[in-house]
């Protein structure tokens, strides 16, 4: 098993070569220890600084040297997009008022299936539909730790 620990590149700080790939679903890339198997079939340790999400594209760093890249595993989501900034408005602030994780995007959001927030969500204007892709939601205003009062 190879171990992999806190040390990780961002999207843009990275320019070596990868030599693993982990494909890691929005749950398992929000633990702190994990189990895990490369996409080249390598059993992987992770032992991740608590509090940190990987994102899809960030670079982690094995005890060895090698660099082993984290991809989102395709979910099954819930797409809700519309055409009016105000409704996609109004319905980022319910979702954020209830702590829902959402990934935004232009007028498009996507969050975990719930059927009570879907409809919800279609009541105050926006469309809903079931896809499969990638998890990749905000990680908040204070993710980075720092609290300025």
């Amino acid at each position: 098993m190879i171990e992999v620990t806190g040390k990780h590149h961002f999207h843009g700080e990275f320019d070596g070569e990868i030599k693993h790939t982990v494909v890691l679903d929005y749950d398992q890339r929000t633990k702190g220890r994990l189990k895990a198997r490369s996409v080249e079939g390598l059993e992987l340790g992770l032992f991740l600084e608590r509090g940190k999400v990987l994102r899809n594209g960030d670079v982690l760093t094995s005890s060895d040297g090698e660099f082993i890249l984290v991809q989102s595993a395709e979910e099954q989501l819930v797409k809700a997009y519309c055409d009016d900034w105000l409704v996609f408005a109004k319905c980022c602030y319910h979702l954020g008022n209830r702590h829902v994780p959402i990934q935004v995007q232009e007028l498009c959001l996507f969050m975990r299936p719930d059927y009570i927030l879907e409809e919800m969500l279609q009541q105050l204007g926006m469309t809903t539909e079931t896809v499969t892709c990638g998890f990749d939601p905000e990680q908040g205003a204070y993710s980075g730790g720092h609290h300025h009062h």
